[in-house]
């Protein structure tokens, strides 16, 4: 194979080639890739037919780029049809297929698995990889989890961070905060990939976000201040929600006078865009992020360009669209950025979670910022609670017998 394996990931593919269903679960850093990367080469010295899915587009899109095998959503792959409101795959039509991967597998709600186990036949493997300690899907459920938990299914943990991500401040501190440990911060002048700036005052908080976003972070970093930097906060509403930051990143890292305004939402050339809902007419889906490249107001249609291709909104579509340079911590799952900023206030209270603040820090490849008071991360990485969710499959997974769980 011409790949090093540490003794656990020898292990995860000698299950893989083994079991007919097995889960691969670990935070940053633990050599996920690495083995989805050796068991795919496996199965294709062996002729078998490799399928790859992921919940998202942006997270298909990491799985294609880190294994160089064709990867799409699990609702393409299943063939959604919007018009008929289901699935052309299922039992009476399932996958040509011999092995289904899929990444990000602690996105997928209880209806989705569902439908993707349904249609995968019965002679084929199945391989779920995931995170399983990041946010659960937005949808009912908890599925990675309770098919952990459960006891039934094979599952390689992995916990061993390895030598190239040892270096990385945002990998051992995403680790820390995983573990209920408060993050390593740097002294002042150090460098480092993970930073703290103490802010107590939202409105403070807020200049410093535009402050680090218009021209420190380019400045120190060179990174491209809209499509490098990504502000992740954990609510929609505030000062230092998404809707409000939008708004004031908009005015200072795009500040034309020319836009188009509907619905509360003002767009101008060279905004950076999420879509909102998954548009099979279009190709392009929930989660999704581009760049507005033009509008004419005459033909009322606003041309935007996402990671794949153009595309064309009629402005009766615009609803679809918001802008993105800031979007919250749910949004953000399945996608990485260069550099990310966490605003982590005292008045988000509620929201204050280990499960949310660790799913943003991972989002990061190269620097974090998190800005906010010290009581406030301590408040988030000691909540522990909303992990649980009660939904009841764990426990008919334990009743149930392996034979009769394959018959299901």
């Amino acid at each position: 194979l011409k790949i090093k394996l540490a003794a656990r990931q020898k292990e995860a593919v000698a299950t893989a080639v083994s079991e007919k269903i097995m889960i691969i679960t670990g935070g940053p850093g633990t050599g996920k890739t690495t083995i989805v990367n050796a068991i795919t080469r496996i199965f294709a010295a062996l002729k078998l037919k490799i399928t790859m899915a992921a919940p998202t587009g942006r997270a298909a899109r990491r799985l294609r780029e880190s294994t160089g095998l064709e990867a799409m959503t699990i609702h393409r792959l299943l063939e959604f049809s919007p018009r008929e409101g289901g699935f052309a795959r299922n039992r009476e039509n399932p996958l040509n297929t011999d092995v289904v991967i899929v990444d990000e597998s602690s996105m997928i709600d209880s209806l989705l698995m569902y439908n993707l186990l349904k249609a995968i036949p019965p002679q084929a493997i199945l391989i779920l990889v995931g995170d399983v300690n990041q946010l659960p899907s937005v949808g009912p459920g908890n599925v990675l989890q309770d098919l952990i938990e459960s006891g039934r299914f094979p599952v390689i943990e992995l916990t061993d961070i390895f030598r190239q991500a040892k270096g990385s401040r945002i990998v051992y501190n995403a680790h820390r905060i995983n573990q209920g440990k408060f993050p390593f911060l740097p002294e002042a002048g150090e460098e480092s990939d993970f930073y703290f700036m103490e802010e107590k005052d939202a409105e403070k908080a807020l200049q410093k976000i535009l402050g680090l976003c218009r021209s420190r972070i380019p400045r120190y970093f060179n990174f491209h201040p809209i499509r490098d930097i990504q502000v992740l906060t954990p609510m929609n509403r505030g000062l230092i929600g998404v809707s409000n930051l939008n708004v004031e990143l908009q005015q200072v890292l795009n500040p034309r006078q020319q836009g188009i305004s509907r619905g509360g939402r003002n767009f101008k050339i060279g905004d950076k865009v999420m879509q909102l809902v998954n548009n099979y007419d279009k190709g392009v889906y929930n989660g999704d992020i581009g760049w507005v490249k033009r509008f004419d107001v005459e033909e009322q249609e606003l041309e935007v360009e996402f990671e794949d291709y153009p595309v064309s909104y009629d402005f009766s579509q615009l609803d679809e669209l918001q802008l993105a340079y800031a979007c919250s911590i749910h949004k953000a799952q399945g996608s990485e950025y260069p550099a990310v900023i966490i605003p982590l206030l005292e008045q988000h209270y509620i929201l204050l979670q280990r499960n949310l603040l660790y799913t943003g820090v991972t989002r990061a490849r190269k620097l974090v910022i998190i800005i906010g008071s010290k009581k406030a991360l301590h408040i988030a990485i000691n909540n522990d609670k909303p992990r649980s969710r009660d939904t009841g499959l764990k426990e008919r997974l334990m009743k149930m017998g392996v034979v009769e769980i394959a018959q299901q």
